[in-house]
């Protein structure tokens, strides 16, 4: 017999991981790997540390945060198998492109502080080099799955291979354009969406 579980207790557990995925967020952006403590993040979360230790370890809670903050919602495999793939797939082809950009750019504006965190970490701990590497590969799976989806949809023409147009629409939709048009450039967020929405029509979806 299966134990009862109280929906009570669970919708009580996910908006404490919620919090504290937020709370992470900001700690690790305002603070970096080395100088973020669970403390801190418990402190920010208003919950206690013993609760946060719940939810890490250190590295863990890195890229769970930054999973939270670009996709909105913590979840398990690549993006596109979630229910955000799922919305996708079943619209129109001229709808598409507009809605990949709005959830890219708006993603991005929301790890612009933690993804350089997530990057100088990666390179001094090899724990989150790991889940990062686990993070790149999903990432990979999903740029393959955004031209798979735009050729079923009858919008992109390019007679270039898979691979190579999803290494393009990777490098075009990236954290780091996002940081350096918006933040370094200072274009604003109307500019760099009509960005990058021109630049996937005419570097991956026409020959």
């Amino acid at each position: 017999m299966s134990p009862y579980v109280s929906p009570l207790r669970e919708a009580q557990a996910a908006d404490t991981r919620r919090r504290i995925l937020d709370a992470a967020v900001l700690v690790f952006g305002e603070q970096g790997y080395s100088g973020a403590s669970l403390a801190r993040i418990a402190t920010a979360a208003g919950v206690s540390l013993e609760t946060v230790k719940q939810h890490g370890p250190k590295a863990a809670l890195l890229l769970a945060a930054f999973d939270h903050a670009f996709s909105g919602a913590e979840g398990e495999g690549p993006l596109h198998a979630r229910e955000f793939g799922e919305q996708a797939a079943a619209m129109p082809g001229p709808e598409f492109l507009p809605y990949l950009v709005d959830f890219i750019a708006s993603a991005n504006a929301r790890v612009a502080r933690l993804w350089p965190r997530v990057l100088d970490a990666a390179s001094g701990d090899a724990e989150v080099a790991k889940r990062l590497e686990l993070l790149q590969v999903s990432r990979r799976q999903d740029m393959l799955a955004g031209i798979a989806m735009l050729r079923e949809k009858g919008v992109c023409h390019s007679t270039r291979p898979d691979d190579e147009l999803a290494s393009a629409f990777s490098f075009l939709i990236s954290p780091e354009g996002h940081t350096q048009l918006v933040i370094e450039s200072g274009w604003s967020e109307a500019a760099y969406r009509a960005w990058v929405t021109t630049a996937v029509e005419r570097l991956v979806m026409q020959d």
